[in-house]
């Protein structure tokens, strides 16, 4: 496969979710940044290649060996994420874009020392699952912050957005993976939120709120 296509693969993927949901082609188009008419194209040739099944005006689903492809393609990105982290000491904000060049190396042999190096970890620095080499996925209850109920705890469990600006604000306010939050206070104008965290008191907008995934008891 190309690096284009399994590009394709994983965006059908993250967009589709577990459940494997019909994906609107302009929603991929939106995901690659690209032209409606170049992801048809791709859709194509992915579909020659049995890996999406397509239907007119109701969208792309990934057939069983496409998802096999793509949780392959999520695997190894993960990987990478959690080697660059943990062994040569890269931040959480500066692995995704290096992990899209390292996602592509076709060796499993490498992929799977890789995972043994690493101790078989269960999630990528960010809080989200690394699927197995037989493409399973750990399931996780968690929900997003701005949905927790008052005077309640959770610990930080992971991000909804892993974009760079988000993961270095995250930082700046000493918010991380493993914190315990507890929600003091909820604004019904704006829907900002007054938590504690490490015995800080701080407020937090409700976009901040929203990409921030706890797990209560």
């Amino acid at each position: 496969m190309t690096h284009s296509e399994e590009d394709y693969l994983k965006a059908i993927y993250h967009l589709g979710g577990t459940e494997n949901e019909t994906v609107s082609t302009n929603a991929i188009a939106e995901q690659m940044d690209t032209k409606p008419s170049s992801v048809t194209d791709m859709i194509r040739k992915l579909s020659e290649k049995e890996y999406v099944s397509y239907k007119k005006y109701q969208g792309v689903s990934l057939t069983d060996d496409g998802k096999e492809k793509a949780l392959s393609i999520v695997r190894k990105h993960r990987l990478w994420e959690v080697f660059l982290v943990d062994k040569l000491d890269f931040s959480w904000d500066e692995v995704h874009e290096i992990a899209e060049q390292l996602e592509h190396i076709k060796s499993e042999k490498l992929i799977d020392s890789l995972d043994k190096h690493l101790n078989y970890p269960k999630f990528d620095p960010h809080g989200d699952p690394i699927p197995s080499k037989n493409g399973e996925l750990m399931k996780t209850t968690k929900r997003l912050l701005n949905e927790v109920e008052l005077k309640q705890t959770g610990i930080c469990v992971g991000v909804k957005d892993s974009s760079a600006p988000f993961l270095k604000f995250l930082d700046k306010h000493g918010i991380a993976l493993g914190d315990k939050i507890t929600v003091l206070d909820k604004e019904d104008f704006d829907g900002s939120l007054q938590i504690n965290i490490n015995d800080r008191s701080i407020l937090i907008s409700h976009l901040i709120a929203s990409n921030l995934y706890v797990k209560c008891d």
